[in-house]
């Protein structure tokens, strides 16, 4: 891992993906993960989204002196993970194609400590994530077109509150594998 965040990294996890999330509200989510659905406005021009509004929503908490709006393109494969902040919350949306979200609770206090969660999401499952400081968080473009994921997070970019896990880690021992061979 490089960067300054310190977390624990499981160990001895059995290579797998972790608990997929079917639904918003499940249980087996990662304790301060949220998700929510949000609407597309399709029409014969494309679609329209919104991505947050200040003040309400999963940003309701945000300060808006601090918050920032990015967005990444990346093409399908790609793998970018893991990451993960000491103060950061991040909440994404993904915009178009299609993300294998994996999450990790790298929490060391967390009573889930080590849990992952695979949460499959994008045009064909319009969902928002709200992942807060400690949760380890990657994805892969899973569709054929490449992915835009807009994302939201409180706290202006600082490298000192980033710290960056490779994809493979043993520890984490995530399954980036094609699972329905």
């Amino acid at each position: 891992m490089s960067g300054a965040v310190e977390h624990g990294i499981p160990l001895n996890q059995k290579c797998g993906i972790g608990d997929v999330i079917l639904k918003p509200g499940s249980e087996h989510l990662i304790p301060g993960v949220q998700v929510v659905p949000y609407a597309l406005w399709p029409d014969d021009r494309g679609y329209f989204l919104e991505v947050a509004r200040t003040g309400q929503g999963g940003v309701a908490n945000f300060p808006p002196g601090s918050t920032q709006v990015s967005a990444a393109l990346s093409l399908p494969g790609t793998i970018k993970a893991f990451h993960i902040h000491r103060f950061q919350t991040d909440y994404w949306c993904p915009a178009a194609g299609m993300f294998q979200v994996a999450l990790v609770d790298l929490r060391p206090d967390s009573p889930c400590f080590g849990r992952r969660n695979t949460l499959y999401v994008g045009a064909l499952r319009p969902w928002q994530i709200l992942i807060p400081p400690g949760v380890g968080h990657g994805y892969k473009v899973i569709s054929r077109e490449p992915g835009m994921l807009v994302y939201v997070t409180d706290r202006v970019y600082n490298p000192a509150d980033e710290g960056r896990i490779a994809y493979n880690d043993a520890g984490i021992h995530y399954d980036w594998e094609l699972q329905h061979k």
